[in-house]
């Protein structure tokens, strides 16, 4: 289940691709198959494990093209151990939210991005996020959770600020917004509730089968209550 719309990216063959707070490796792996170098980057070292063991898994299964290339990092997203304008592209989804100094993270992200290539953004989106602050604190207050709910215009100035420019966005995963307000109501602990474990499984069979009738739903919903908000973002050449 993929957040940035890769091809709305310009992500392919020959692109060189920072996934930053790549977390389990969903837009990493994506990256690689489209053709991409990637290099997957984390604070914790397991979700790099688990990201490289994955990705050479898949390459001995012959998932992936032949030619592309990729490395994973273990690094602060706010200290990138990177050269100026190393990457193509960069994708930073869903992590910003989580970081209290996002303003430097940004700065640095736009640093290694060369002239002229792009960077995606996703966080969550204000209006499903405020709902979910309201019904429980617990979903937001918890180690590592969220630490600010940002607006669509608010984000554009403080990438505008790095040097960024706003050239296109986008809502995602409207089905995913009221399967975290049902766990904020009951309790973001109770994944075992019945509720929250059957909306789970049609989430699952939408991902895995792709039903046109969920994927229009969805459609007509993101402008709406897309859980994600998501960014492209241009460097000036």
């Amino acid at each position: 289940m993929l957040t940035v719309d890769l091809q709305r990216a310009g992500i392919g063959a020959g692109s060189v691709v920072l996934d930053l707070g790549c977390g389990g490796g969903r837009h990493a792996f994506a990256c690689l198959k489209a053709g991409a170098d990637v290099v997957a980057l984390d604070a914790q070292r397991a979700e790099i494990d688990g990201v490289v063991g994955m990705v050479d898994a898949m390459h001995a299964a012959g998932e992936m093209p032949g030619g592309a290339r990729h490395a994973g990092v273990v690094a602060d997203a706010t200290r990138l151990p990177f050269a100026d304008g190393s990457f193509d592209r960069v994708i930073a989804s869903e992590v910003l939210e989580h970081l209290v100094e996002d303003e430097v993270a940004i700065g640095e992200l736009a640093r290694v991005l060369r002239p002229g290539g792009l960077a995606a953004l996703s966080v969550p989106a204000a209006g499903p996020e405020r709902v979910n602050w309201a019904l429980s604190a617990r979903y937001h207050e918890i180690e590592g959770g969220h630490v600010r709910i940002y607006r669509r215009r608010e984000l554009a100035a403080r990438c505008r600020r790095a040097g960024l420019d706003l050239v296109g966005s986008h809502h995602a995963h409207a089905l995913h917004s009221p399967y975290w307000m049902l766990r904020c109501v009951v309790g973001v602990e109770r994944g075992d509730h019945p509720l929250v474990a059957a909306y789970h499984r049609l989430l699952v069979w939408d991902i895995t089968r792709r039903p046109w009738i969920t994927r229009g739903l969805e459609r007509l919903l993101n402008p709406l209550i897309g859980k994600s908000l998501v960014l492209y973002l241009e460097k000036p050449a």
